[in-house]
């Protein structure tokens, strides 16, 4: 099939990128000619594992191209998909002014009957509202369906080639073969296709993510729990997802969860449950407990060394998670710039975030100091605090560390460190939840 994809952000580069992988043509469409100059040299603007292979690989069988030109790259295509950003505004809404736009202009230069695929996320009802918009912008009769993603980052290839479902909101036939097409080379188990109406498409992709975004503030309060009680939070988790009905996954207690979905979903189905007369009560409480412990590693440094001003503080990890380079909501930046505004001297480091960080900090980035080496980072510091769970802090060498740390201070945001019992060795050690004796 021949695909346009609009849009060369993270979805929509990882989206096109597996569609040419298994076999169709695809144009990759941005308004950017910065991204688009670097992807046609195999550049790759975000890092996710194993995607500039794949992106060089398309391109170099010629299934996969680039260009700034919507006309010219949606003109002949089957399917243009819609990947553009939706991001939160200021009332919590998602804001789609970037979807519509490239609706309009899709409607105006697509020849021939098309099927537009959203699948960036969007509201409940932006299916009716797209599909309006091209009705009334082309005499050609175009079908919008909903095609939400669900990769998570870090392992987003391994989710698009061996998915757990493929849900799909469409209206009719044609809008249904031509998805089952699409996706007719993953060669999916009966069911994992899965179609149902538009609306319900769109409500599907929130309340998934919001569910999980609730199991992780819950766990984060039951782990706040285990420190006021002396239970162990870790024995209690396995205890808890020992249990076939809940299962193990997003049990981790950790600083709070950030990235691009989690944080702007939960609150767009808060503003969508609004406008609808009704309220997420679960769903304020998971926000409010998200914006908490995000302030917690922050007290742990304060109480560990009798406060931060003026103290050295390292810290590991800025991006969100593990296996990316997204900063966005990123608790190890809430805590930077909480040290940085308390009067800390803070050295940062991270495999793969230090130059998106410098984007997010702004004005604090000239404030802290940035090394590409995490052991440069711990020489001479108070403390050192790790918040992203990259493999390379999993097993430091303790000995260096605790010559480096003058007060010998660790704060494990995301419990690292238990097994390696390191108040055994002489530091002053805090998890989150962890019994420590």
């Amino acid at each position: 099939m021949r695909i346009a994809v609009v849009g060369t952000g993270y979805v929509g580069l990882v989206a096109g990128a597996c569609f040419a992988d298994i076999g169709h043509t695809v144009v990759g469409i941005d308004t950017d000619p910065q991204k688009i100059a670097k992807l046609e040299r195999n550049e790759i603007p975000i890092y996710e594992p194993g995607l500039e292979e794949v992106v060089r690989r398309s391109v170099a069988e010629r299934r996969l191209s680039f260009t700034t030109n919507l006309a010219d790259g949606a003109r002949d295509v089957d399917i243009a998909i819609i990947a553009v950003g939706t991001p939160q505004g200021g009332d919590g809404a998602a804001d789609m002014r970037y979807v519509l736009q490239v609706a309009e202009q899709l409607a105006s230069v697509l020849e021939r009957e098309t099927v537009i695929v959203l699948k960036s996320t969007v509201p409940v009802g932006t299916n009716d509202r797209v599909q309006g918009l091209i009705n009334s912008k082309s005499k050609i009769k175009h079908r919008v369906v909903n095609n939400p993603e669900f990769l998570k980052e870090g392992d987003a290839l391994n989710d698009f080639m061996k998915p757990d479902r493929v849900v799909v909101g469409v209206r009719d036939d044609m809008g249904r073969a031509a998805m089952t097409a699409l996706y007719a080379p993953l060669n999916l188990a009966e069911g994992q296709l899965m179609f149902m109406d538009p609306r319900s498409a769109e409500m599907t992709k929130y309340v998934a993510n919001s569910m999980l975004a609730a199991r992780i503030s819950f766990m984060n309060e039951v782990a706040r729990l285990c420190e006021a009680t002396e239970a162990d939070f870790t024995a209690v988790r396995l205890g808890v997802g020992s249990d076939a009905r809940i299962g193990s996954q997003f049990l981790l207690a950790g600083p709070g969860f950030g990235g691009s979905c989690f944080p702007k979903d939960i609150k767009a189905l808060m503003h969508l449950a609004k406008e609808h007369g009704t309220e997420l009560k679960v769903l304020n409480a998971v926000d409010a407990a998200n914006d908490d412990q995000k302030k917690l590693l922050f007290a742990k440094l304060h109480r560990a060394l009798e406060g931060v001003e003026g103290k050295k503080i390292a810290v590991w990890g800025l991006a969100f998670k593990a296996k990316t380079d997204d900063v966005r909501e990123s608790p190890a930046l809430a805590l930077v710039e909480q040290l940085v505004a308390a009067g800390a001297t803070v050295t940062a480091h991270d495999p793969e975030a230090i130059e998106t960080s410098k984007q997010y900090l702004g004005a604090t980035a000239s404030k802290v100091r940035f090394v590409h080496d995490k052991y440069e980072a711990t020489d001479g510091a108070d403390a050192l605090v790790v918040v992203t769970e990259w493999n390379d802090y999993k097993n430091p060498d303790f000995d260096r560390l605790h010559a480096q740390l003058h007060r010998k201070v660790l704060i494990d945001g995301r419990n690292l460190w238990q097994a390696h019992a390191p108040h055994k060795r002489g530091f002053r050690y805090e998890g989150i939840g962890l019994l420590v004796r």
